[in-house]
This record gives C-alpha cells, sequence and structure tokens, in this order.
C-alpha cells in the first residue's frame, strides 16, 4: 500500500499539472520557488524581476492579483486535493509595493475546505524572516469540482 502524499508532495504535483496548461503561471510564476507546505498551509518565494512590475516601476496589480489566485489553489491542494477548483471570489489589497530585485515571500492557508467551496488566505511579504512587510493581503473563494461532478459533466 502507497503512502499518502505529503502536503508538499501534493502541492508540487498540483503546480507541475497546472503550470503546463496557463501561459500567465508561466509568464509571471516561472521563477517561484515552493518553500514549505502544511497540511493547509504553502510558503513561496518569488524574486520580483522586470516582468512584474508596472509603468512605476512597482510590483503590477495584476501579478499580486494572479499570485493571489495561484496561492490559493495551492494551498488547498496542500490539503490532498487533486483539483483545486475555480475561482469564484478574489479579494487583495495593496498595502504597500516591491520593485525588482526584491524577494516576496508568499503565505497561503486554508481557512475552510468544504464539499464544494473552498476558502483562503494569501499574504504576500517583501523581503524574508523578521524583516518582512505586507505588500499585499488577500481572501481567495474557490469552487471545488470534485470527480464525481466531473464524470457526469463528461
Amino acid at each position: 500500500m502507497a503512502a499518502s502524499p505529503t502536503p508538499l508532495e501534493s502541492v508540487q504535483a498540483c503546480w507541475a499539472r497546472i503550470s503546463q496548461g496557463s501561459p500567465i503561471y508561466k509568464l509571471v510564476l516561472s521563477d517561484v520557488v515552493l518553500v514549505s507546505a502544511e497540511k493547509g498551509s504553502m510558503v513561496a518565494s518569488l524574486e520580483v524581476t522586470d516582468k512584474h512590475i508596472n509603468s512605476k516601476k512597482g510590483l503590477h496589480g495584476s501579478v499580486s492579483a494572479t499570485i493571489v489566485d495561484w496561492a490559493g489553489g495551492m494551498a488547498i491542494a496542500s490539503t490532498g486535493l487533486e483539483k483545486t477548483g475555480v475561482s469564484t471570489d478574489i479579494h487583495v489589497s495593496y498595502v504597500s509595493s516591491a520593485k525588482v530585485g526584491d524577494t516576496l515571500t508568499i503565505e497561503a492557508k486554508v481557512s475552510r475546505v468544504g464539499t464544494n467551496m473552498g476558502f483562503t488566505t494569501v499574504t504576500i511579504y517583501k523581503g524574508e524572516g523578521e524583516n518582512k512587510s505586507v505588500v499585499v493581503h488577500g481572501t481567495h473563494s474557490k469552487y471545488i469540482l470534485r470527480d464525481r461532478e466531473a464524470s457526469k459533466s463528461s
């Protein structure tokens, strides 16, 4: 009998699968590093490059929203679900900014995963360790398509 995957293995497998089919994730998150995962949470890091900034040389709002979307799904994946669902709602609060060369620390936590819905919170920090400050705080809801529903729609 095979052992269940660890939360980090579940996140890595989910990321490997979805990154192949998403041009926006390939563009924005090709350099993201999965740092750790526990059941219901994950941490990643990303260095801000020219492709992440706006005309004012700060982290672009759409990049932040994409990170919230992605990280919320990865937090859901850490619970062992292979399919993390489709977004139904994303709220993003922009607290400060980041510039090229800054390292973002991305922390995502599951608030609740039910039968059909998953709810997460995501915080994006600039810097690492004790020297990090909040750049973005987001909440993310996803409708989770279960296998039984997928077979009905085929």
